[in-house]
């Protein structure tokens, strides 16, 4: 071990940054293609206008643990970062602080707007990136990719122009999800559904030609009255059945609009009669388009209302509603008010609540990107973890619509389409190719003008495990050819259509390949009361200001002792305050070694086995761990690497091996178990690495003088080995058997000096080495065998073996007497459910072979136990 001086407690702030700094300076976390096996991963983009939180910290740090194995394991581990440039969230961020300055967006251009947007992003946009190395991220930082950089955003426009060839883009008057603050179209996954206290407003229609007869309607939205076009009802309710072929009148604007009959109206819903606006609901949209009914846009692209309402024009819609419930109400047509609880869209980015509205866009047809990207999901091709959301995968993909992809913004990819006065269109890459391209087709070059929207940046960001190696740039490139497909991704349930879906349409598209072979799902961070953490509930803790107190490593323990793929973390400071208290746990652990003197004396019997049982431990957990890692099952195998450190190691292996005192000083430990003990703390660390970095790295340099280069994070992974199945059953016989001495001890106020004699029912089932760690730990004089035990002892059972500790005079016969029944009722008890079980003819054709023979093994140590105990209680009765 290196000679050098041991803090008593684990500094993290201490070693972090300098291990960080150790390793980027010796280039670990660079990645080129060579004659290795890639092991690669794309980060998903963070907003380059974010700042760390809670789910970047529990996806990342899953990432770096993935990537620091893969880096153990030999591979060529190559963590590409990069940010995404958020096209509301920054023009949101940019338009705030320019109005700050007292300038408006309009006033400047776009030109001017752009050079301020880029500084920003100079400025801030980093941020999130220099706080993900806080957190230990191994990324490959010279790779750092933006999703605006030249090269992305001409790959952007090469697949926007190709797909438009291919007939895939197109331009179509369609409902999309209108901001009208920020006055743009936002995506499904850009839609916050809120559920709020609303107001349903039942209004009844009079029947055109009839007297005082009235078909009556609810809605939430009475202001859309001014845009319905038509009533529906169902073609098989009676009560409607005499309105075929008749018109109501929309209330307050005495305009004639049809009855419609369509089966999509549910008979059983409110009044069985809907009204229907095409304008203003996706539905309705759909039932307009069915019945070619006329089409009323009411509202403006800023939320008042337009020439086309004909009343309220000019004036907010909410401010309207009010306004319009009064009226109807004064005019008899409202019947009553329903104070309701529903769900309302919210932009994510404004908070203004969304207004479904027909308009213009850009739309890429999916049905045909679709169906090979589901496909290579359902044949295995590409795995999502946890297996369950293959089903909502599908039904989303069974389900596809068309995307809109254009935004009324100008912070992104600028849509590459040309219009003329009379607005023909041509797609294409500039200007000049524009101008051919009209002139080659005989059209007017006059008034030429660039499309003034900008694509959705989805439609960069699905390009990504592409784009980042340049792909679109040169297909044929080293780096895409070594590093592409990648392995595995981490992300969010929640945009698994909306990103994961469409980076595999991209992959199969563009390279006949998926982009990953493995989906490893997250959950959501909850708060205590089940919540999802989020700055605007403001329950979510600082992530730098948990990793400033409990460390790094601390946190990363935290964040991944409760987060089992695809189920939600429910987080406490205490799961970090854990994860620090493990940390220094092995802290103490090596500074309880570092600190024993050493010297050639011959090996303990007891010691040899202690490290020969700990070294098959190691060997077959890590096996399990590696199965564990195969499955993503993440958590797991922390908690398995958890249990061999503080249980194995800390908690029985130090104490076997510990030397004696003798009159108050420590005697020296053996050479050969000193050697093998650090070893074995070597082989744990390792394992512990990828959870754990810093600290692993820290105590890798104090366990031995090491050269330039030994650094853990390229150590070799632990090899797996059968070990010793049978000595590791036998230690775990010895040490339930100390437990039990002990117990008898303390339970009767005895001295742990008093040296006891134990006797063993037939055989200990333990070899001489494993009994004289027995001896050892719990200061038995010997471990004799006998017929049975003297009518002065206390028995007990170890698995079905019957021991029993002579204690002469110092027996309390009743005591040990309703002990012993207290004991046989128990195990009566568990006997006859075990009993009942295997009599159960369903369980038994139905349960594995494993779990049947788990079964028979758990009746046959029942009626072992319960037979030695009847033979006991005959005894002392």
């Amino acid at each position: 071990m290196a000679d050098k001086e041991i803090p008593k407690r684990f500094d993290p702030a201490q070693c972090e940054d300098r291990w960080y700094g150790h390793w980027m300076r010796k280039g670990y976390f660079r990645s080129v293609p060579d004659e290795r096996e890639p092991y690669t991963v794309v980060i998903p983009p963070p907003n380059v206008t974010g700042v760390l939180h809670m789910g970047h910290m529990l996806n990342n740090t899953i990432q770096d643990v993935l990537v620091r194995r893969a880096r153990m394991q030999g591979k060529n581990a190559c963590w590409v970062p990069g940010t995404d440039h958020a096209s509301i969230a920054t023009e949101a961020k940019v338009v705030r602080l320019l109005a700050e300055q007292g300038i408006k967006k309009s006033a400047i251009g776009r030109e001017e707007f752009l050079k301020h947007a880029f500084a920003w992003k100079e400025k801030y946009g980093g941020v999130i990136l220099e706080q993900l190395k806080k957190l230990g991220a191994s990324c490959d930082w010279e790779r750092t990719r933006f999703t605006m950089e030249p090269d992305l955003s001409e790959a952007v426009i090469d697949v926007f122009i190709d797909l438009h060839k291919k007939g895939l883009v197109y331009r179509g008057l369609r409902m999309v999800n209108w901001d009208p603050v920020a006055l743009t179209a936002v995506s499904d996954e850009e839609v916050i559904h809120k559920e709020v206290n609303s107001k349903l407003y039942h209004v009844r229609y009079s029947i055109e030609g009839a007297k005082d007869e009235w078909i009556t309607i609810a809605t939430t939205r009475p202001e859309t009255i001014l845009g319905d076009t038509a009533v529906a009802v169902h073609p098989e309710d009676e009560r409607y059945a005499h309105l075929k072929g008749k018109r109501v009148l929309v209330p307050l604007l005495d305009r004639s609009i049809p009855v419609i009959f369509d089966e999509y109206v549910e008979r059983e819903f409110g009044t069985g009669a809907l009204k229907v606006t095409p304008a203003h609901d996706v539905n309705d949209q759909e039932l307009g388009k069915k019945h070619t009914l006329e089409t009323i846009d009411i509202l403006e692209p800023n939320g008042t209302l337009s020439a086309a309402a004909q009343l309220y024009v000019g004036e907010d819609r909410f401010v309207v509603r009010k306004k319009i419930a009064k009226q109807l109400e004064a005019e008899g047509f409202l019947v009553k008010t329903e104070d309701i609880k529903n769900k309302v869209g919210y932009s994510e980015r404004t908070d203004a609540v969304i207004e479904p509205r027909l308009s213009l866009q850009w739309f890429v047809k999916m049905s045909e990107l679709a169906k090979p990207a589901l496909d290579v999901v359902m044949d295995g091709t590409v795995k999502l973890h946890p297996q369950k959301f293959t089903n909502t995968y599908r039904h989303w993909m069974e389900n596809v619509r068309d995307w809109c992809i254009s935004r009324q913004l100008w912070w992104g990819q600028r849509i590459p389409a040309w219009y003329n006065d009379n607005a023909d269109v041509a797609v294409c890459k500039t200007e000049a190719d524009a101008i051919a391209y009209f002139t080659s087709k005989g059209l007017s070059t006059a008034g030429l003008k660039q499309d003034e929207d900008v694509m959705d940046t989805w439609f960069s960001s699905w390009l990504w495990p592409i784009s980042v190696f340049d792909g679109f740039k040169d297909p044929n490139n080293d780096d895409i050819k070594y590093y592409y497909p990648t392995n595995d991704l981490v992300t969010a349930p929640e945009i698994l259509f909306f990103w994961v879906a469409r980076m595999i349409m991209a992959g199969v598209e563009y390279r006949n390949e998926v982009p990953f072979k493995n989906v490893y799902l997250t959950g959501i961070v909850r708060d205590k009361q089940g919540r999802k953490m989020s700055k605007s509930l403001g329950n979510s803790p600082d992530p730098l200001e948990l990793i400033e107190k409990f460390g790094a490593d601390g946190v990363r323990v935290g964040m991944l002792l409760t987060s089992p793929a695809g189920n939600d973390l429910p987080y406490d400071d205490s799961l970090c305050e854990q994860g620090r208290n493990f940390s220094n746990k092995i802290w103490n652990a090596f500074r309880l070694v570092q600190g024993w003197s050493v010297d050639d004396r011959e090996q303990p019997e007891s010691s040899s086995a202690a490290v020969a049982w700990l070294q098959s431990r190691v060997a077959r957990s890590t096996a399990e761990i590696d199965a564990l890692f195969a499955q993503f099952r993440i958590s797991e195998a922390l908690m398995a690497t958890y249990k061999l450190v503080w249980d194995d190691l800390c908690s029985w292996y130090l104490e076997s091996i510990k030397p004696a005192f003798v009159d108050g000083v420590g005697e020296p430990i053996d050479r050969t178990t000193y050697e093998a003990t650090i070893s074995l703390f070597e082989e744990m660390m390792k394992l512990l690495h990828p959870f754990m970095p810093f600290l692993s790295e820290e105590l890798w340099h104090l366990l031995r003088d090491r050269k330039d280069g030994d650094d853990i994070i390229i150590a070799s992974w632990p090899s797996v080995g059968e070990g010793d199945v049978t000595l590791e059953g036998e230690m775990q016989h010895a040490f339930e058997l100390i437990g039990a001495v002990r117990n008898t001890r303390n339970e009767r106020g005895m001295s742990p000096k008093e040296a006891l004699d134990v006797q063993v029912k037939g055989a200990a089932p333990m070899r001489e080495a494993v009994s004289a760690l027995v001896n050892k730990l719990a200061n038995v004089g010997a471990i004799t065998s006998v017929e049975k035990a003297g009518e002065g002892s206390v028995t007990f059972l170890v698995g079905t073996t019957e021991y029993a500790v002579d204690l002469g005079g110092n027996i309390d016969t009743e005591a040990e007497v309703k002990k012993a029944e207290s004991e046989l009722g128990h195990l009566r008890g568990f006997l006859s459910s075990v009993e009942k079980k295997l009599g159960n003819e369903r369980f038994v054709s139905g349960a594995p072979a494993q779990v049947l023979e788990m079964e028979r093994k758990k009746k046959a140590d029942a009626e072992a136990k319960i037979k030695a105990l009847e033979e006991r209680l005959a005894v002392l009765k």
